[in-house]
């Protein structure tokens, strides 16, 4: 099979193994670079592949210096999972692949985190006189009560919120998991209030749908059209900060860490694989804690000079039997 044929393979494997859409079209696109590579090398079949071409071929992406580590870290691991498939599937009887190791990806802390005040005004923009304004309020509530990651809250179905529980299910989340989150009484709301009297009507022209949050005609929402909604509130709001759906989604686990939310339980909600990602939240809730004593408490904000301790002498053991 050529390249094309295999990643087609591939693609369907992964399917049939629940990967989100979104995984599904990263790996692809990491593995169409790394088959350019190979065709640029004059190699067009798996079986040719060797361990040291492979190493090259990291070398290769490492030395480009506009591939951070955690690019790098995802292009090697499209190509290690892809061969695993391979020996899986007796395409390939030794797997070249299987010593590459990813590189250690940057701790880096979320970049834009909003205030409890930003966040109101931001939810407060939406004209909830208008079908769009209601859907979109409920948008913006789901979003800061879950922490949903936007490919989620676009996949979401009408079976997936539990309105009298308070509770959303999410499927197919990033890795293929799915996990439970409350909604919270806000979010319940304007769910209930979106659910009963304007998803109704969005999708009088399209009954059959069963896709939660829909657009006019009744089809689901882009994902184009959340994010330059989100913008266009927090511009509205007047923010000077770039907000995006995954904004609300650090703000919310920030708000919780700092309100002393268990770190375990804050991971659970988010859906992360692991406890470490989770715990880069709890540097910034301590970085906006240092924040707000700074500007709140009455001692910091005495000038620098009535702030510097006036000792004149300091008595020694010598002093003291005087």
């Amino acid at each position: 099979m050529n390249f094309a044929d295999l990643l087609s393979a591939y693609s369907e494997h992964l399917k049939i193994r629940n990967y989100a859409p979104s995984s599904i079209g990263h790996y692809t696109q990491h593995l169409h670079g790394f088959f350019a590579w190979l065709t640029e090398n004059t190699i067009r079949d798996v079986k040719k592949i060797t361990r040291g071409l492979l190493t090259d071929w990291q070398a290769t992406i490492t030395a480009r210096p506009d591939y951070a580590a955690a690019t790098v870290a995802m292009k090697v691991r499209a190509v290690k999972r892809f061969f695993a498939y391979l020996e899986e599937t007796n395409h390939i009887l030794i797997n070249p692949a299987e010593y590459l190791k990813e590189p250690k990806k940057e701790t880096r802390l979320p970049r834009t985190v909003l205030t409890d005040r930003e966040v109101r005004k931001i939810l407060e923009q939406p004209n909830l006189s208008t079908l769009t304004g209601i859907r979109d309020r409920t948008i913006l509530e789901v979003f800061y009560s879950t922490g949903l990651r936007l490919e989620e809250l676009i996949a979401l179905t009408i079976y997936d919120a539990d309105l009298q529980g308070g509770l959303l299910r999410v499927n197919k989340g990033k890795g293929a998991k799915d996990r439970v989150i409350p909604l919270g009484k806000h979010a319940s709301a304007f769910l209930k209030e979106y659910s009963s009297r304007v998803r109704p009507r969005l999708t009088s022209n399209n009954k059959p749908s069963r896709t939660l949050f829909v657009n006019r005609a009744g089809h689901p929402v882009s994902r184009q059209v959340i994010e330059l909604m989100v913008r266009t509130c927090a511009h509205k709001a007047g923010s000077a900060k770039k907000v995006t759906p995954h904004v609300f989604r650090h703000s919310f686990a920030t708000a919780l860490v700092r309100n002393g939310a268990d770190i375990t339980a804050v991971q659970k909600m988010l859906g992360h694989a692991t406890l470490k990602v989770t715990q880069l939240y709890t540097k910034v809730a301590g970085v906006e804690v240092k924040k707000t004593h700074a500007a709140s408490h009455p001692r910091e904000k005495d000038k620098a000079d009535d702030a510097t301790p006036r000792i004149k002498r300091i008595r020694g053991p010598r002093d003291r039997s005087r």
